[in-house]
């Protein structure tokens, strides 16, 4: 009985394999330098905070021109994304709350990992975007206030507060409320945040307030404000990022 003969088959296959998986691991490692060198250029830095779903990406993209990741679906972004201009860097935070096909335990890291990034980035972040839903955010804040428990919003705003970051408030959607009832939706917002108004109205509370639309493509009002909180620090250089 002849014995069957012996296969000469090349081993091609077997190290094209190997060579793409030496030439993946190099990338990333070029790709890993590479953000590190941009983020070790940073020294002025502004977040985009709010819960799922505000228009916080779409706000993003209106107000730089940059393309940032969207999505219909609450909860779409669960990284920081970060858009880089030389020395300053502007990063969209995940959104907190409720995320569509997230569990309560990963909804509840990404709010800490929220935390932890401001805490362990607080010397440049120097401004904070908070975004809220206008429209839904007075409607949200008493459902919390039934269950007797403080809405993550107002704990998110003490919490930059208590960073000695500027907050500005960007109350989203307002293309969905009516002109005269505006500036008493505003008044009530700027009311659950604790800004004292007295007499006057939410312009006069001193609350940074800019009501946006961002898929109406109207973002002045927190334009007005960036830029005039960059002026006060001497970084009119920024303006130019801005569209």
């Amino acid at each position: 009985m002849t014995n069957p003969p012996v296969s000469h088959k090349p081993k091609h296959g077997i190290k094209r394999k190997k060579n793409l998986a030496k030439l993946k691991t190099r990338q990333k490692a070029k790709a890993i330098e590479k953000i590190e060198k941009k983020n070790d250029a940073v020294t002025f830095e502004v977040v985009f905070v709010g819960r799922s779903n505000v228009g916080k990406s779409t706000l993003l993209k209106n107000l730089t021109g940059r393309n940032v990741r969207t999505g219909k679906r609450p909860g779409v972004t669960l990284k920081p994304t970060h858009l880089y201009f030389d020395d300053f860097l502007i990063t969209d935070m995940p959104g907190f709350g409720f995320m569509s096909g997230v569990t309560k335990e990963k909804s509840d890291d990404v709010k800490d990992n929220i935390v932890h990034y401001i805490e362990e980035h607080a010397d440049r972040i120097m401004i904070a975007v908070q975004v809220i839903d206008g429209p839904a955010f007075v409607e949200i804040t008493e459902r919390w206030d039934s269950r007797d428990e403080i809405p993550i919003d107002l704990e998110l705003h003490d919490f930059l507060e208590e960073m000695e970051i500027i907050t500005i408030i960007a109350a989203n959607k307002m293309d969905r409320v009516k002109d005269d009832e505006k500036d008493d939706l505003l008044n009530d917002v700027v009311g659950i945040f604790g800004y004292d108004r007295g007499e006057g109205t939410w312009k006069e509370s001193g609350a940074l307030v800019a009501p946006v639309s961002a898929r109406g493509g109207d973002i002045r009002p927190l334009i007005s404000h960036l830029k005039n909180e960059f002026h006060k620090m001497k970084r009119d250089d920024l303006f130019k990022h801005f569209k």
